[in-house]
């Protein structure tokens, strides 16, 4: 039997509801992002900054806060929530604020290169026209 969801559309072989990794902001950047300012605009978040706290099954983030608002674990301010299925966009990474879920996105930060090693010079372009005639040389036009 295909299972319906409150969209409206049919599933085959799918699970009924979407489900969320939940990745936990820990401690000293959780007292951090408390005390932030609010933002708009999707926030930059660190992975460093999270651990993976196992996944929850929800029709949607606001559903998934309220399953477990009463657990041992509850969502707390700066939480994310991820869905887990292949056809979810890849901007549907949601974090929990004081006003609701927003829009997040994982900072990923290039190292740059160690000090003692060298750039590499490209090397020089070989030039494509034929050498200008040198002085004193004829040129002979038709």
């Amino acid at each position: 039997m295909a299972a319906l969801s409150s969209a409206g559309t049919i599933h085959y072989n799918k699970a009924f509801m979407p489900v969320f990794r939940i990745h936990r902001m820990k401690d000293a950047p959780r007292q951090q992002f408390r005390w932030a300012p609010h933002v708009s605009g999707a926030a930059n978040v660190k992975p460093k900054d999270y651990e993976p706290a196992g996944e929850v099954e929800a029709e949607n983030e606001y559903a998934a806060w309220a399953l477990l608002r009463d657990s041992e674990a509850p969502l707390l301010v700066g939480d994310l929530l991820e869905p887990t299925s292949l056809d979810a966009p890849a901007d549907r990474l949601r974090i929990c604020k004081y006003v609701g879920f927003e829009a997040a996105q994982w900072l990923i930060i290039e190292k740059p290169a160690p000090a003692g090693e060298a750039t590499p010079i490209p090397p020089e372009p070989i030039p494509t026209q034929p050498n200008p005639p040198q002085s004193g040389a004829q040129t002979i036009t038709a």
